[in-house]
């Protein structure tokens, strides 16, 4: 698995859909914003300053669902068929819950669609009741639901797959766009692990692989002091003193194409990936 935003050279750019055949895609997104009893009461009551909240709050859902392109630099524009937003006033946590369902047919996902849409219609609701009550906290921002594409469904908290769970996404056959294969001039630190032995499957992306000459390596499992990506860094290290540089503030990590850090668990099969800063291009 690789992180799709990145091409060859680690530079950000914007996935290339044309070849992908157009299916019918939906995502659900929800979020809350919590207020004081006596805000919520208002805002039921139409009693607030501004006028019907909920109605604005829709209306700014929608629209930022159909501009999402425009404020996420690698989104795509779509014709979205269908923008959804409801509220449920929950006067037990005296907070307002909001859900947004996106649905085109197309040849990439809505789930940032379905996300900005109740990004934006929690800030609309924040401005609406701010005169009231500067205090409002918006948080519980999350995809709960999405179908259609290669990558399969994916619903909150429901296994879709062998060893999935919350959280867990079952994914497709298709191929990763960023590889540390095929760089010449790569040197070689190790051999592969045994198929049947634990390892850690390590890349090297943009100017790390170019300074490093490696793109991609395996690591026994067992060769880490611990099992963590410090632990990994500290192996690595001990294999090519070159590795130190992985320790450079500047250096970013994930595994398994989640953000990590020095404390995140390593298991058997994991693949991290060392990368710079993300640039424009």
């Amino acid at each position: 698995m690789s992180l799709t935003h990145l091409n060859a050279r680690g530079e950000a750019h914007m996935v290339d859909v044309a070849d992908k055949p157009e299916s019918r895609r939906e995502a659900t997104a929800s979020g809350r914003i919590r207020m004081l009893p006596e805000t919520l009461a208002l805002l039921a009551e139409g009693g607030l300053p501004k006028g019907d909240v909920l109605a604005t709050a829709r209306i700014a859902g929608i629209q930022a669902a159909k501009r999402t392109h425009e404020l996420i630099p690698l989104c795509h524009a779509l014709a979205l068929s269908k923008v959804a937003i409801d509220f449920t006033l929950n006067e037990a946590e005296s907070c307002v819950e909001v859900s947004a369902t996106c649905r085109l047919n197309g040849r990439t996902g809505v789930e940032m669609e379905a996300l900005t849409a109740v990004s934006v219609a929690c800030l609309t609701l924040y401005d609406m009741c701010k005169a009231v009550d500067k205090g409002m906290e918006i948080d519980a921002i999350r995809l709960d639901t999405k179908t259609g594409g290669k990558s399969g469904d994916y619903r909150r908290g429901q296994a879709l797959g062998e060893g999935a769970g919350e959280g867990a996404v079952v994914t497709g056959a298709e191929g990763p766009i960023v590889t540390g294969e095929g760089h010449s001039g790569q040197v070689a630190l190790g051999s592969r692990c045994d198929i049947a032995a634990p390892c850690i499957r390590v890349k090297c992306l943009a100017e790390l692989r170019e300074r490093l000459g490696v793109g991609e390596i395996s690591v026994p499992l067992t060769d880490l002091p611990r099992a963590d990506v410090a632990g990994l860094k500290a192996a690595l290290t001990t294999l090519d003193a070159r590795f130190a540089g992985l320790n450079e503030g500047r250096v970013l990590c994930a595994v398994n194409q989640v953000m990590a850090g020095d404390d995140t668990p390593l298991t058997d099969e994991d693949e991290v990936a060392f990368f710079p800063p993300v640039t424009g291009g």
